[in-house]
């Protein structure tokens, strides 16, 4: 197992061990933090002035990367931080939501951060890559330009096609469409599975997953699950339609093997917060954060997502939609993460005042 899956009941001692096992590259890797990753363990990193009327400061934003991923990891520098996650020789994917654009969508300032970081620990430009499900929303939102100034490479999980071996089999049919594996088969049993993209299943050794925080209709916020559930296979769209049916694929998917067990390290791009809209940027249902959340927990940073995303909507006088949880109460019984307010730990790392732990006030 490449990755830690965190209850809010089981403290996996061991996962600094599995983290050392994977840094088998040329440079050596920094030694583990003396504490193990505690259950729903959430650091958020605010600056006040990271976005200028909605455009991020990415001098701020690097600063803002930097600190995260040291206190989240627990070690003395990010070079240091990095090399606990990942090694020279691992392909890192770094995954972020492109469809909404550079505002609302992960913001690019954020993932050249993170890019810098990598290669300052020495990873090679060519182990790096940007993917989201179509590279056609990788080039509309800017990271093409991204790609060619690091040397980097962008991917779609749709265009990289998807592996026979490796599936999520569910017996509910859907309307396949074009990019699906079984597109334009015919038979029994066609149409149940949803085959994982080769990209993730045979070419990405580590994941770093970006999602902004942003509304969704049905999962309730694009968040850490759903960004890279939706992404990662085929045949999704038969569950976008039944609330209950994707808040069991949603997890049941992330929890594959070659997709969940992939991601070492989680970061809320959490600058700007839009609490309706979906994929479209409506700055008029958003507010600027200023803040990045880091985690190895997606449970607990959903958690604590959609409790932003209600928030924001009371400020606003808008009437409060159902609490969407039960994708997220599934994905803590499968052992992900932590779904339980008052065991979140949030560790607060703002200037001046330092760093306050406290749990969850909202």
């Amino acid at each position: 197992m490449t990755g830690v899956r965190i209850s809010c009941w089981i403290v996996l001692g061991w996962a600094w061990a599995i983290a050392a096992n994977g840094l088998a590259g040329s440079l050596p890797a920094a030694p583990p933090s003396s504490e193990p990753w505690p259950p729903g363990h959430v650091v958020i990193v605010e600056e006040p002035g990271a976005t200028v009327r909605f455009e991020p400061v990415a001098e701020r934003v690097a600063a803002m990367v930097n600190r995260g991923v040291t206190l989240v990891t627990g070690q003395p520098s990010p070079r240091a931080a990095w090399l606990s996650l990942v090694s020279p020789a691992d392909v890192v994917g770094l995954k972020v939501v492109s469809a909404p654009g550079p505002i609302c969508g992960t913001r690019p300032s954020t993932v050249a951060a993170v890019i810098r970081g990598l290669l300052d620990a020495g990873l090679p430009a060519t182990n790096i890559v940007i993917w989201d499900r179509r590279l056609m929303d990788l080039r509309a939102a800017g990271y093409d330009d991204m790609a060619r100034r690091f040397g980097i490479r962008l991917a779609g999980s749709l265009d990289e096609g998807y592996d026979e071996r490796v599936f999520y089999d569910r017996p509910l049919l859907g309307q396949l469409l074009w990019g699906d594996l079984e597109f334009g088969r015919h038979g029994d049993g066609i149409g149940r599975k949803s085959f994982v993209s080769r990209l993730v299943s045979r070419q990405l050794t580590k994941i770093i997953n970006l999602p902004p925080l942003l509304n969704h209709n049905q999962a309730g916020v694009v968040g850490a699950l759903y960004s890279l559930a939706h992404a990662s296979v085929d045949n999704f769209n038969r569950f976008e339609s039944a609330p209950g049916q994707l808040a069991s694929a949603v997890p049941e998917i992330y929890a594959l093997p070659e997709v969940g067990d992939k991601v070492v390290l989680h970061i809320i791009d959490a600058l700007i917060c839009q609490y309706l809209g979906e994929d479209r940027t409506l700055l008029h249902y958003a507010v600027a954060l200023d803040q990045l959340r880091f985690s190895r927990d997606p449970v607990a940073l959903d958690i604590l997502s959609l409790n932003e995303l209600a928030h924001q909507r009371r400020q606003s006088g808008l009437e409060p939609r159902p609490a969407r949880l039960e994708l997220y109460q599934n994905a803590a019984l499968l052992e992900l993460g932590c779904a339980s307010e008052r065991l979140i730990q949030i560790e607060r790392a703002r200037p001046q005042t330092g760093i306050i732990q406290r749990p969850i006030d909202r």
